[in-house]
């Protein structure tokens, strides 16, 4: 999203960059349930006020330890759900009510509530979380709009499993018996719950070919490009004169880095040669050319992918009940 460059890159502090990321980054895909809260949602929706705001955090980002810990989290999702936590409790029109409910059953997990939230008016709402980065595969299951086709990284998930477990397990599970039950101890009503669900993150498309967007994608400026390492010379010598790059490192994929962090592309050269003759795993890249033109990247191994994701089993769930649908609202 490079209209918002100069919001993020304002700020000192890397966690706050990435609030100032998340508070304007777009749902990937579009679902039957509400999607991330907006701007309006959080009190959040004057230019200046958001300003002020996130430089007042900038200024004491000690405030964001009680939220994010004093050790970073190494896992993407666990960093993305506390940057939501700080940004719920501390946004001026909602507040944190519970986070990471476990819900179990004789001795056994069934899953987790993400988090619990109130909004302006004192309503709860149920909302999960995910933060995803897939790259779109040329071939693959199911047709050219199979969001089956779009893969992590780490070729362990796809967008089609995910949104499957979000609308099929994680959303329903806010209305098991024992779920109820821990909300009820928690003193939040779930009769009066609403539900939604903001999956955020990028699409990466080949770069020497044009695929199909996923059928459940959304229409946004969140895209990127992939490629495989012996590309990359063909990719560096058609960028312009004074290109730079910077590596972006998890759990920082949020908001683009400091300046400082940029280099050029001959260093970017020595690091994937480095890189690509050692561990080989995918790197995810932003160049950003004099004209203002940018991008993100990802460079995978030559043999990437070297495992697929089964698509997802649907699980027979039946006609979904009215108590559910009207807990969509938003």
């Amino acid at each position: 999203m490079p209209a918002l460059e100069d919001e993020w890159a304002s700020f000192d502090h890397p966690w706050v960059r990435d609030l100032a990321w998340l508070l304007h980054a777009p749902d990937i895909i579009d679902s039957d349930y509400p999607g991330r809260p907006t701007l309006e949602e959080l009190g959040l929706e004057d230019a200046s006020c958001r300003t002020a705001w996130l430089h007042a955090l900038d200024a004491e980002p000690q405030r964001l330890v009680p939220y994010i810990g004093a050790t970073l989290p190494r896992r993407l999702g666990h960093y993305h759900e506390r940057l939501w936590h700080a940004l719920l409790d501390l946004a001026p029109a909602t507040r944190l009510l519970a986070t990471n409910i476990a819900i179990q059953e004789a001795n056994r997990t069934l899953g987790e509530l993400d988090v619990i939230y109130a909004d302006s008016q004192g309503r709860p709402i149920h909302l999960e979380l995910a933060i995803k980065y897939y790259l779109g595969l040329c071939e693959g299951p199911g047709d050219e709009h199979s969001p089956a086709r779009w893969i992590g990284p780490g070729c362990a998930d796809s967008l089609a499993r995910k949104h499957a477990h979000t609308r099929h397990h994680q959303l329903p599970l806010a209305h098991h018996p024992r779920s109820m039950e821990r909300l009820n101890a928690l003193g939040i009503d779930p009769r009066s719950l609403r539900q939604r669900a903001a999956m955020l993150g990028v699409l990466f498309y080949p770069w020497s070919v044009t695929i199909a967007a996923p059928h459940t994608a959304r229409t946004t400026d969140a895209h990127g490009d992939w490629l495989a390492w012996q590309d990359w010379p063909i990719l560096r010598d058609h960028l312009p004169t004074g290109t730079l790059g910077a590596p972006l490192h998890k759990p920082h994929w949020l908001a683009l880095p400091g300046y400082e962090s940029y280099r050029s592309l001959e260093k970017i050269d020595a690091a994937l040669e480095a890189h690509f003759t050692g561990t080989g795993t995918p790197q995810q890249y932003h160049l950003h050319a004099p004209d203002g033109t940018q991008r993100r990247f990802f460079i995978v191994p030559d043999d990437w992918p070297r495992s697929l994701p089964l698509p997802p089993i649907t699980p027979n769930i039946g006609r979904e009940s009215q108590h559910a649908k009207n807990r969509r609202t938003g």
